[in-house]
C-alpha cells in the first residue's frame, strides 16, 4: 500500500477516535442530556435529580421519558420534591416534549417567555408552586395543548382573553390564584374544543359574561368569588353542563324558572342571594350533590327524586325553605 494512501487511512481514524464517544447502548439525544443538565443546575442541583448522572443515558434518568422509537424526551414530570428555583429556560430546549409537570415543588417567579418554543407540549402543569405575576398571555401560542393547571399559585392580575384561542384544550385550572377583575367575554368563544373552566378561589368580580351562555361547557367551578347577577343562562334543557359550582359568591337572580339539563350531576350554589323557590324539574336529575343553603328561597322543596335523600344541610338557613328535609311548611 502506497506510503501517502496509507496516511489518509491513519488520519481519518484519528479524526474518527477524536470524536466524543456515545456508547451504542446509550440512547438519549445528546442535545436533550445538555438541555437536562441545563435544567438541573437551575434548580439548583435537587437530590431529587441524583441520577441524572452526564456518564449514564439520559433516557433511564428519574422523572423523565424518551420516545421509543426517536429516543427523544417527551416528557418530563417533577412532582412532591424538595425543589426550589424558577421555571427552567432550559425546558424550551427540549423540542419534542410532550408533557411538562412541576407540580408542588417550591419554584418562584414567572413562567418564561421561551416555553412557547414547546410546539409539541400537550400537557402543562405547574401547580401547588408560588409562581407569581400575570397569568402569561403567550400560552396561547402552545397550539396543541390539551390540559393546562397553573392552580394554587400566586398569580395576580385578570384572566388572559387570549386564552380562547385554544383549540385542543379539555380543561384549564386557574383556581386558588389571586386573580382579579371580570372574567373575560372571550371565554364564551372558544372555537374548537370548550374545555373545562376551574376559576374558583380568586377575587374575580363582576357579572359571569353573557357569551359563556353560548357554549356547552361540561364544568364550571367560579366558586369562592365575588361575582354578582345572574347565571341562569348557562343552564337549560339541551346544555350538557354535568358539574356547577357557583357557592361564596353574591349571585341574584329567580331560580324557580330555571330549567336544568339531564346531564347535570352536581349543583352548588351555596352562600349567594338566590331568590325564588327550587324548580319541579329537580326532581328529575340524577343529582349526586346538591347545596342551595345561605340563600334567599322560599317555598316547599319539591317530592321525588334524590331531593328527601340529601341532608337537611343542603338546604337549611333559607328565608322560607321548607319539607322534607326540612321541618313540614306551616
Amino acid at each position: 500500500m502506497p506510503t501517502s494512501k496509507l496516511f489518509i487511512i491513519l488520519l481519518s481514524l484519528l479524526s474518527f477516535l477524536s470524536l466524543p464517544f456515545r456508547s451504542l447502548s446509550d440512547r438519549c439525544h445528546p442535545n436533550d442530556k445538555k438541555a437536562l443538565l441545563k435544567i438541573k443546575k437551575a434548580l439548583n442541583n435537587p437530590y431529587a435529580l441524583i441520577s441524572w448522572d452526564p456518564k449514564t443515558d439520559c433516557c433511564e434518568w428519574y422523572v423523565v421519558d424518551c420516545d421509543r422509537i426517536t429516543h427523544r424526551i417527551v416528557q418530563l414530570h417533577l412532582f412532591a420534591s424538595d425543589v426550589s428555583g424558577q421555571v427552567p429556560a432550559a425546558v424550551s430546549e427540549l423540542p419534542y416534549l410532550e408533557l411538562l409537570r412541576f407540580h408542588k415543588l417550591n419554584l418562584t417567579g414567572s413562567i418564561p417567555p421561551s416555553i412557547t418554543k414547546l410546539t409539541n407540549l400537550k400537557f402543562l402543569d405547574l401547580s401547588w408552586n408560588h409562581l407569581s405575576g400575570p397569568v402569561p398571555p403567550f400560552l396561547s401560542q402552545l397550539e396543541n395543548l390539551t390540559f393546562l393547571d397553573l392552580s394554587f399559585n400566586n398569580f395576580t392580575g385578570s384572566i388572559p382573553s387570549s386564552l380562547s384561542e385554544f383549540q385542543n384544550l379539555e380543561a384549564i385550572h386557574l383556581d386558588r390564584n389571586g386573580l382579579t377583575g371580570n372574567i373575560p367575554e372571550s371565554l364564551g368563544r372558544f372555537s374548537g374544543l370548550v374545555p373545562d373552566l376551574y376559576l374558583s378561589h380568586n377575587q374575580l368580580t363582576g357579572q359571569v359574561p353573557r357569551s359563556l351562555g353560548d357554549l356547552n361547557f361540561t364544568v364550571l367551578d367560579f366558586s369562592r368569588n365575588k361575582l354578582q347577577g345572574d347565571i341562569s343562562f348557562l343552564f337549560g334543557t339541551n346544555k350538557t353542563i354535568q358539574i356547577a359550582d357557583f357557592s361564596r359568591n353574591m349571585l341574584e337572580f329567580d331560580l324557580s324558572k330555571v330549567e336544568f339539563p339531564d346531564s347535570l350531576t352536581s349543583l352548588d350554589l351555596n352562600h349567594n342571594r338566590i331568590r325564588g323557590s327550587l324548580p319541579e324539574g329537580l326532581v328529575k336529575l340524577n343529582l349526586q350533590y346538591l347545596n342551595v343553603s345561605y340563600n334567599r328561597l322560599c317555598g316547599e322543596i319539591p317530592a321525588g327524586g334524590k331531593l328527601q335523600s340529601l341532608d337537611y344541610t343542603s338546604y337549611f338557613h333559607n328565608r322560607c325553605l321548607c319539607g322534607a328535609p326540612l321541618p313540614d311548611c306551616k
